[in-house]
């Protein structure tokens, strides 16, 4: 099989001992091994010696039958809800990936829509489950992990704001999609260590755009995703970029994923700095760059993550 024929999977969504209704596959020399036939099962054991990192690959036919994989676990009632977390974060991880890696993401973009919502639902029946998806966390500012942290904070936020499951969903979505521009910016840039010049600096500032511009060819966005990508760096002072806007005229949802965003790179270790504790980062901000932000949410920010504290 050729490789657009696979996707990719991580360890950590695949249940002990639970018969899996899909082949699993291992790359290896730039080959597909047929690691796991369908209707067999992983051991603890051999799980447990398992890098976190480790990737399988999934027939692309057999991507509904991932899926309903999935989507039995996270309903099942006797399941640990560190388990669960860990199951919904590796999926949706492996999607932020393929969103960064594929050129067509209209797949990505829709199958968003239902692990965003498995998101919402277990943030809403289990409270708690905030804390393990978050404990997850490699705590490294990589794109992919980035993103799926975004979203997780501003959908804890926009709960505590009073939004509804709908748009939730629309919000955890602009989070996933808010830096998906980085795709047209120079590796080199993204990766550098140390202070951006002039012109790189010029460069990583268009990523907003290119962002719009990437969403824009699909029909499946919502305007609110696309001003989540395309608003999330403006500011409350009027100076943020790309378009310089006043307060007033800031998408609530890219008003959320800004705080989000900033928080999350505050406290995610980074090439050129270490990292803020959360309270350090809520403080800093709260004081020194308030202004930059919506005040509601940055006092709804405050208190969803002193509460996680």
């Amino acid at each position: 099989m050729e490789p657009t024929n696979f996707f990719q999977i991580k360890v950590g969504t695949l249940i002990p001992n639970t018969p899996l209704p899909f082949d699993l596959y291992v790359l290896v020399n730039q080959k597909y091994i047929h690691y796991l036939p369908q209707g067999e099962f992983l051991t603890n054991e051999k799980i447990s010696k398992l890098s976190v990192s480790e990737q399988f690959f999934v027939p692309l036919d057999q991507r509904q039958f991932f899926k309903n994989f999935v989507h039995a676990a996270l309903n099942q009632e006797n399941l640990e809800v560190k388990t669960k977390a860990r199951i919904l974060r590796d999926t949706t991880l492996s999607l932020v990936e393929e969103i960064y890696e594929k050129k067509d993401i209209r797949s990505a973009l829709d199958e968003s829509k239902d692990l965003i919502g498995s998101f919402v639902t277990l943030m809403d029946q289990t409270p708690e489950s905030i804390d393990s998806l978050l404990e997850l966390s490699s705590h490294d500012f990589y794109t992919f992990n980035h993103s799926l942290d975004v979203s997780v904070y501003s959908i804890g936020i926009g709960k505590m704001v009073g939004y509804s499951e709908k748009d939730l969903v629309e919000l955890g979505r602009g989070a996933i999609f808010h830096d998906i521009g980085k795709k047209w910016v120079d590796p080199e840039i993204i990766c550098k260590k140390g202070t951006l010049d002039d012109a790189e600096w010029a460069q990583m500032q268009r990523h907003p755009e290119y962002g719009l511009k990437i969403l824009s060819d699909y029909d499946n966005v919502s305007d609110a995703i696309k001003a989540c990508c395309f608003e999330h760096h403006e500011s409350f002072l009027g100076n943020g970029y790309p378009q310089g806007l006043d307060a007033a005229s800031i998408h609530p949802m890219a008003r959320i994923v800004a705080i989000a965003d900033t928080f999350d790179a505050l406290t995610t270790q980074r090439s050129y700095n270490q990292p803020m504790t959360p309270k350090d980062a809520i403080l800093f901000m709260t004081s020194k760059i308030k202004d930059k932000y919506d005040p509601d949410i940055l006092k709804a920010m405050s208190e969803v993550l002193l509460k996680i504290e």
